[in-house]
């Protein structure tokens, strides 16, 4: 609602209710607006910039190279963090972005990006 719409309005001898509750249904229909547009995922690259409960989670991807059988797939977070064992000091360091890779048993494990 413009300033002169409100004016006019006022002018006419609307009653402040009336304008009140134009008000209030309008701040609404924008708000229901807002709501039904989806929000942007953000992609981080860099494991620096993740936050730090993220990094094991479904929303990140890592890349997993077999040695053995010399096959790469793509695991999560989740998987990339039960692979790590009891590499404690390993997931520590990654988890404070000093580290984006690791060796676990004869599969070597990056840090691919995480989607949120």
């Amino acid at each position: 609602m413009k300033n002169t719409d409100a004016e006019e309005m006022l002018l006419n001898n609307t009653s402040l209710d009336e304008l009140i509750k134009m008000r209030i249904e309008k701040e609404f229909m924008d708000d229901l607006k807002k709501s039904k547009e989806k929000p942007k995922k953000r992609e981080y690259t860099n494991i620096k910039d993740v936050p730090k409960d993220r990094i094991f989670s479904k929303c990140s991807v890592f890349r997993c190279f077999n040695r053995n059988t010399k096959c790469e797939t793509f695991i999560n977070g989740i998987q990339a963090d039960a692979l790590l064992g009891v590499q404690d000091t390993v997931r520590k360091k990654i988890l404070q972005g000093e580290l984006s890779a690791y060796i676990a048993d004869d599969s070597y494990i990056k840090f691919e990006k995480a989607v949120f």
